[in-house]
């Protein structure tokens, strides 16, 4: 019997992150599956190399872009399985070109993503991390009256961008309770309604919302989306979060806004990153910093490996549509 062939370019360590056994057990079952034991990332030529014969590669972070050279010999490749995010990095028209067709995992990372947002509006609307600081430090045991914390039921929350991650959070802020407002101009009004989320402009939202969370690509478009003039219309004692991309808002004009105590912020991404040491956000009590970890679960690792797994079964062996296609035309719009 002639098997498919599918190329695992994922080096260890990595490779374990992304893909565990019961996945490689599941790959192997329908496949003839070729290892990168090389503890790197293939170049192009080193890849090409590899190609002739192969009907599927699984990849991850790190690969090497998708050249006219890089291809010449693929003879039979049909799929390319991403477990990771963006494929735009090494994706080319020449994939397209050779009727190559692309998936991601992009949408189990928002799973991870979605469950952190949920997390940390609730941080910033209950304080249990500032309630630990002061019970640790020695302080005493506050009256009832003056505890200002608040639930998420009943809410206005806000969602700047309602792709894979912003449609996951809106869903777990509305199961628990919140109204859920959206910005999005790529979003319909029928879209949005079927996802439980009014759709309202940008300074409405930002006026209007108890909770703000930000879930924008990185554009030419929503380069600085947040300035100075839109970070002052947020209403006071808001709740701010970002785990997309420190592109969409003004640091400066971030920063002088928290300086001044207004609202609270969960902040997951920095320009630049690693945040400097001496960075003036690591000194503010009105800020909860964490390493650009919203998506980084062994969960998430993990179910992105077993979600293009099952992709490349559903092509080679059940012949049925991809779950997470991105087709030439979608990928000219994701940042």
């Amino acid at each position: 019997m002639n098997r498919f062939h599918v190329l695992v370019t994922v080096p260890q360590p990595l490779r374990d992150t992304v893909l565990g056994s019961e996945s490689l057990v599941e790959l192997a079952g329908f496949a003839q599956v070729t290892l990168n034991q090389d503890r790197h990332n293939w170049d192009g030529a080193e890849l090409a190399r590899r190609l002739p014969g192969v009907d599927a590669l699984l990849g991850s972070w790190g690969m090497a872009p998708l050249t006219p050279d890089v291809l010449a010999r693929a003879d039979r490749l049909r799929l390319i399985a991403y477990a990771a995010g963006s494929v735009k990095y090494f994706v080319t028209d020449a994939v397209y070109d050779r009727g190559i067709r692309v998936t991601h995992a992009a949408a189990r990372i928002a799973d991870s993503v979605a469950d952190m947002t949920l997390l940390l509006a609730m941080m910033g609307l209950r304080k249990p991390q500032d309630f630990d600081r002061r019970l640790k430090a020695g302080e005493g045991w506050p009256e009832a009256g003056a505890v200002a914390t608040y639930e998420l039921r009943g809410k206005t929350v806000g969602i700047l961008g309602l792709g894979y991650v912003g449609q996951r959070s809106a869903a777990l802020l509305g199961a628990v309770g919140a109204q859920v407002w959206g910005y999005d101009p790529y979003l319909s009004e029928a879209d949005a309604a079927a996802l439980g989320v009014r759709k309202v402009a940008l300074d409405e939202l930002l006026r209007g919302c108890k909770v703000i969370s930000v879930h924008l690509p990185v554009t030419t478009e929503t380069h600085h989306m947040l300035g100075a003039r839109e970070l002052a219309l947020i209403q006071d004692g808001a709740v701010f979060i970002n785990t997309a991309r420190a592109w969409v808002v003004d640091q400066d004009a971030l920063l002088h806004e928290l300086r001044r105590g207004r609202f609270w912020a969960a902040l997951d991404v920095f320009d630049p990153e690693p945040l400097p040491v001496d960075s003036p956000l690591r000194k503010l009590d009105n800020v909860l910093l964490t390493p650009h970890l919203a998506g980084l679960t062994r969960d998430a690792h993990l179910g992105m490996g077993r979600e293009m797994v099952a992709e490349i079964r559903r092509l080679l062996i059940e012949q049925a549509p991809l779950r997470y296609e991105i087709t030439r035309q979608r990928l000219a719009q994701m940042a």
